[in-house]
């Protein structure tokens, strides 16, 4: 019942996905302030890639974290200026500030909530902070920044189109934007059209569907049991589909073809 109001309100207009998707993300950073959990993506698994070396306390989120470094290690950060858009729980910004050495990374996102929670999580990372802000019309000055990256994260703006102009925007000449991120339903012809149209010069792109099943398969059990002990009966499925715990529609998609998932880089001419 829970899941089938939220995608009823999700389609209602592109005002009230992004109210709710706030809220969700609200009572997320409310419910659960742990450092237990600070990845919200869906993980990447590709048993051909060569092992990142990761600190014992990084390696319970080695998947979690290798959709990262897949993502930001398409570009070379060290002594660069990033910004990550749609943070989450900063456990993503911590990872890029802490092993790929950029001057500085700040994780900006649009719940004040997830934001306090980011800055008391990490707060001892010295080359990371965190901002409170909107995709569609970030807080920053045109040309701060040498990279943007944003993980599985666009999926939830209302207009990908005012997002993509925001990079385009605040990115330095030369600056690249490292992105990964999926669609259901057909809508990655419409991704396209739109990273297409952005005004910034697509360098490369990969279909990465195969390894974030692969990254699912692994850490369902896990998610199903973390599920289980800390999410309240009546939410659980509302969880589930979000996590993309297996025979729910994001993973189904995934599985039968009828989702994608994509990582890209593009550079602002």
């Amino acid at each position: 019942m829970i899941t089938r109001l939220f995608v009823f309100l999700l389609s209602l207009s592109p005002g009230m996905r992004k109210r709710v998707w706030r809220w969700w993300y609200q009572t997320m950073a409310r419910r659960h302030r742990g450092a237990d959990w600070t990845f919200m993506n869906y993980g990447f698994a590709d048993p051909k890639a060569e092992p990142i070396l990761l600190e014992e306390s990084d390696e319970p989120n080695r998947l979690l974290i290798q959709l990262y470094h897949h993502t930001a290690s398409q570009h070379e950060l060290d002594g660069l200026k990033v910004l990550e858009v749609g943070c989450g729980r900063g456990g993503g910004a911590s990872y890029v500030a802490r092993y790929l050495k950029p001057a500085s990374v700040i994780g900006m996102d649009l719940c004040p909530q997830a934001v306090s929670l980011c800055s008391e999580l990490h707060a001892e990372v010295s080359n990371l902070s965190f901002k409170e802000g909107d995709a569609e019309a970030m807080p920053f000055k045109d040309e701060s920044f040498d990279i943007v990256l944003n993980v599985e994260s666009s999926h939830c703006y209302p207009h990908m189109e005012k997002f993509l102009s925001e990079v385009r925007r605040v990115l330095r000449p030369g600056g690249r934007f490292l992105y990964c991120d999926l669609r259901l339903g057909g809508t990655m012809l419409n991704l396209e059209k739109q990273l297409a149209e952005s005004g910034l010069q697509k360098i490369q792109q990969n279909d990465i569907t195969p390894h974030i099943v692969e990254a699912l398969d692994r850490i369902n059990d896990r998610k199903e049991k973390a599920i289980e002990q800390n999410v309240p009966w009546y939410v659980r499925s509302a969880f589930r589909d979000f996590a993309a715990a297996k025979g729910t529609i994001a993973y189904e998609a995934f599985r039968k073809g009828s989702g994608s998932y994509i990582s890209c880089m593009m550079e602002k001419e």
